[in-house]
């Protein structure tokens, strides 16, 4: 049966619908947005396959160790922004709020994305 919970990313769609397709499912995400929405999902369940998949092979680090972290408790995702620069380059602004040891943080990022055989990779990003 599918998941009928809301989907993490603040899209307001039921996880099955939305970023399982991409995170569960393999489907390629068709934007940078949709990359990034589902990135964002992946930290909130520790699935550190699909984020090292999804991450550029020219920056990724060889492992994430969210399992070795202090737990994070996700509480939400804000897409501020998504650029398209060309058909293969994008970025996207987004704001994500988060808890540690039950203190609040946020992440202001300016994420680049580059599109390689049909799929969205992240690069990296400018903290704001």
């Amino acid at each position: 049966m599918a998941e009928l919970i809301e989907c993490p990313c603040s899209s307001g769609k039921p996880y099955a619908e939305c970023c399982a397709r991409y995170i569960d499912a393999g489907t390629p995400a068709p934007t940078a947005e949709a990359l990034m929405r589902s990135r964002y999902t992946a930290y909130t369940r520790l699935k550190e396959d699909y984020l090292l998949a999804s991450w550029h092979p020219s920056t990724r680090p060889a492992v994430l160790g969210l399992a070795d972290e202090a737990p994070t408790k996700w509480i939400g995702l804000e897409v501020k922004r998504h650029a398209q620069q060309d058909a293969e380059h994008a970025t996207v602004e987004f704001v994500a709020r988060y808890k540690v040891n039950g203190r609040a943080h946020r992440l202001h990022e300016v994420s680049r994305f580059v599109q390689e055989t049909g799929r969205w990779f992240y690069v990296d990003g400018d903290i704001q």
